[in-house]
C-alpha cells in the first residue's frame, strides 16, 4: 500500500514518531508500518528547544539518516515549514521529497518570543494552496498531513475553530488533518465527519484505545515526542543508581527481572 493508502484500512495507522537512526532501527523491527518524526524529540536530541530552534539543515541530516536505514515511509514534521513564504517552504519540501520522504506536518501555529499562537486561518490557507500548486506543478509527491492547533491551545471554541481551519485547508490542497490535544469522542466524530480528511489525533493520557477511535472517525494516531520523553527519563533515573549504587550492576539487569 502507498502511505495514503494506509489512512483507509480496517485499523488506524499508528505511526512510529522517531528522532534518529536507532529509534527508526526499533520501530521498524517492532512492526510499525510507517514512520513520523518527532520535531520536538528531534530539537531535544539536538539541545534545542522545539519550535524551529535548529536549523532545516539540521533536521534534513537527521531526516537523512533515517531513511538511510529505515525502508518504511518517513512522514517528517516540518513545524511551520522552515520558511517566511510558500516559495521557501516548497523548497525545503521538494529537499526532503529527494531524500525519500513521503508526507509532512506542517503546523498553522508559531512559537514568537517563545510564545505559541495560530496564525491566520485565510492567509496559511493561501501560503497552502501556493504549496500544493508549486509541488504538483514539478510532479512531486507528498501527503500534506495539516496540523491545527486549536486544542492544542485551548481555543474557546476549540471544535468550530477547528471545523473552519479543516474546511479552508482542505479546499486549499491537504491530505489529511492533525488535531494534537484532541481527546473527546463526540467532537472527533464530528470533525471526521464534516471534514471528510484523514484526521490524525496523538497520544494523551485520556485518549481512548484505537478500536474506540477507529469507530469514532480516526484514521492515524501519533505518538509525538511522549516516547522520546520516557526513554530520556528512565536514563536519567539509571545514570542516577550508578551513581548512588556506586556499581554498573544496575545497567545488566535483565529489565524482564524487574
Amino acid at each position: 500500500m502507498t502511505f495514503a493508502e494506509l489512512h483507509h484500512q480496517h485499523t488506524p495507522l499508528v505511526i512510529a514518531n522517531v528522532w534518529d537512526a536507532t529509534s527508526a532501527i526499533a520501530a521498524q523491527q517492532a512492526g510499525y508500518q510507517a514512520l513520523g518524526t518527532s520535531s520536538a524529540a528531534i530539537a531535544a536530541m539536538l539541545g534545542y528547544e522545539d519550535g524551529e530552534a535548529m536549523s532545516f539543515d539540521e533536521m534534513l541530516y537527521i531526516v537523512t539518516r533515517i531513511t538511510s536505514v529505515s525502508n518504511l515511509p518517513l512522514s517528517v514534521d516540518v513545524e511551520a515549514g522552515y520558511g517566511s513564504n510558500a516559495d521557501e517552504i516548497a523548497e525545503h519540501l521538494k529537499r526532503l521529497v529527494q531524500a525519500g520522504v513521503v508526507g509532512i506536518n506542517l503546523e498553522d501555529s508559531k512559537v514568537v518570543d517563545g510564545v505559541r499562537r495560530l496564525v491566520d486561518a485565510q492567509a496559511f490557507s493561501r501560503t497552502l494552496e501556493a504549496i500544493r500548486t508549486r509541488l504538483s506543478a514539478e510532479d512531486l509527491q507528498l501527503f500534506l498531513n495539516i496540523r491545527t492547533d486549536t486544542y492544542l491551545l485551548a481555543h474557546e471554541h476549540a471544535l468550530q475553530e477547528t471545523l473552519y481551519r479543516g474546511r479552508l485547508y482542505k479546499a486549499a490542497g491537504a491530505d489529511g488533518i492533525f488535531v494534537p490535544c484532541l481527546t473527546s469522542e463526540q467532537d472527533i466524530a464530528m470533525i471526521a465527519k464534516e471534514l471528510n480528511l484523514p484526521l490524525n489525533v496523538m497520544c494523551m493520557p485520556d485518549l481512548a484505545t484505537f478500536g474506540r477511535l477507529k469507530q469514532a472517525g480516526v484514521s492515524r494516531i501519533s505518538m509525538g515526542n511522549v516516547v522520546h520523553s520516557a526513554i530520556q527519563l528512565q536514563l536519567k533515573n539509571l545514570l542516577e543508581r550508578i551513581l548512588a549504587q556506586q556499581s554498573f550492576a544496575e545497567v545488566f539487569i535483565d529489565e524482564s527481572t524487574r
